[in-house]
């Protein structure tokens, strides 16, 4: 179990520099947002942190012998790669933000030292979760001024921390608006293949033109996305000019958990639910995966987490309450659109479910949860973009009441665990920017078919998640 010990980490940044595309490897460019891109427009950075065992390494060793080859394969990497070291600039009203690129931009990349813990911090059990969502990624840096009323905000920043003896950590921070998930893991993908075997392999695809948006669907975001933020504003100085102070809010410790699911146990689950929709005369067999499973299992987990704290039990949740369920699902090949495996940026459609709160607390909730999610899927497959314009507006409404939102970061199918510089497989990969309500999702590192569940909880709540882990461990035989 993590202790108070923990917080008593140091990390100490011992250099910066900046690295761009080689110079001269890259013209001016100006890339407009999609649709698909302006949906993250006020979406915070996304964090995905790699641990490389290296029993032997020092700080001296690290920025003297692995450093240079790590920024000069970056460097390489970029030139293709370029929107990651681009910035983000967005003009006033009523104008759209875009991509700009010119000579001279770059990554912000830094080395920091840590004396944490390597073993603890890579391994499944209660740690803090302040060291992966603020000391081991890096902050992006500052927005600058372009003109009076438009600035640019750069799109990504690494951070290589070394922890003496053990091994070292690279933190990515990245902007959404300029790529999803897939993209990030293309783009880490090729960076490590360069950094082995100065070879890229396949190249990104940037044809924005690829994204048809006749309806004016990236300005319906926009607006939505600026709504919003007014209408923050604007209750936030209503309390303050009618005198109202909002409670004050304690600070909760949070502690982050890794949660295995081997590949017999999620096998399990499956039975579980294909034998009672069976039952139920629903053929959902064909839709019930790993993915479906283990979400729902991790839905159902989410919820009883929730009702555990205080001031959720005291009954202002009726039981026709809905609870929501929303992931991202990748739509290269799905949209009818000639998208290669390989296009850069956003391509994401919404899965979203719904369901009682009764049900998913009931006896049968994996059962509901797993039908919800796999009917989403279905929908999805058929229409990936039907009712498009009003999905970010369905999805502010559903930030209102965050206890009952669950969300979804990462994919085992990204098999970050490839993720290879030449020291190996990772002994760890992290999504540092989960929390409220949101989980990730990576593919088992040591059982193929197996899935790694990243959860983070209040610190008084872990005798209540054990307790839940060892009922369904009783009930299920499932979990080990």
């Amino acid at each position: 179990m993590a202790t108070a010990a923990e917080s008593s980490y140091r990390v100490r940044v011992v250099d910066e520099s900046h690295v761009g595309p080689p110079r001269g490897s890259v013209s001016p460019t100006t890339i407009p947002l999609t649709f698909l891109d302006m949906v993250w427009i006020s979406i915070g950075p996304m964090q995905r942190i790699f641990f490389y065992e290296f029993p032997d390494i020092s700080t001296p060793h690290f920025t003297q012998n692995i450093y240079p080859n790590l920024k000069h394969s970056l460097s390489l990497t970029l030139r293709h790669f370029f929107p990651f070291a681009a910035n983000l600039t967005c003009p006033p009203p009523p104008n759209h933000p875009y991509i700009s690129y010119k000579e001279g931009d770059s990554v912000l990349v830094s080395v920091a030292e840590s004396d944490y813990d390597f073993d603890h911090l890579t391994a499944n059990q209660a740690r803090d979760n302040n060291a992966f969502h603020q000391s081991l990624v890096p902050k992006l840096p500052t927005p600058s001024l372009l003109s009076e009323e438009t600035h640019a905000v750069p799109t990504m920043a690494v951070q290589f921390t070394v922890f003496p003896n053990s091994g070292f950590s690279i933190g990515i921070a990245f902007n959404h608006v300029a790529a999803d998930g897939r993209s990030l893991n293309h783009f880490v993908k090729s960076w490590a293949s360069m950094s082995v075997t100065h070879r890229l392999g396949d190249l990104p695809c940037h044809d924005k033109d690829l994204v048809e948006d006749p309806d004016g669907i990236a300005s319906i975001y926009l607006n939505d996305w600026r709504n919003f933020l007014k209408n923050c504003s604007a209750s936030s100085s209503a309390d303050s000019g009618n005198g109202v102070t909002p409670p004050a809010v304690v600070p909760q410790e949070k502690v982050r958990l890794t949660l295995v699911l081997g590949r017999a146990e999620i096998e399990k689950l499956k039975q579980l639910v294909v034998a009672a929709t069976q039952t139920q005369s629903e053929p959902a067999a064909a839709r019930i995966s790993t993915y479906v499973v283990t979400c729902a299992f991790v839905w159902v987990l989410w919820m009883k987490i929730q009702e555990s704290k205080e001031g959720t039990t005291g009954g202002h949740l009726d039981d026709d309450t809905l609870s929501h369920f929303i992931a991202p699902a990748d739509c290269r090949g799905r949209l009818g659109l000639p998208f290669p495996p390989t296009y850069f940026g956003n391509c994401l459609a919404q899965i979203s479910g719904s369901a009682k709160r009764s049900e998913l607390m009931g006896s049968n909730g994996i059962v509901v949860a797993a039908k919800a999610i796999g009917r989403a899927i279905c929908k999805l497959k058929k229409c990936p973009l039907t009712g498009a314009e009003n999905s970010l507006s369905h999805f502010i409404e559903k930030l209102k009441t965050p206890s009952l939102l669950v969300t979804v970061a990462g994919s085992p199918k990204f098999r970050v665990y490839d993720t290879d510089f030449g020291w190996g497989k990772p002994k760890k990969s992290e999504v540092g920017h989960i929390g409220h309500g949101s989980f990730s999702l990576n593919e088992c590192r040591d059982e193929e078919g197996g899935v790694e569940i990243g959860l983070v909880i209040g610190r008084q709540q872990l005798d209540f998640f054990n307790a839940i882990i060892e009922h369904a461990r009783a009930e299920y035989s499932m979990i080990g």
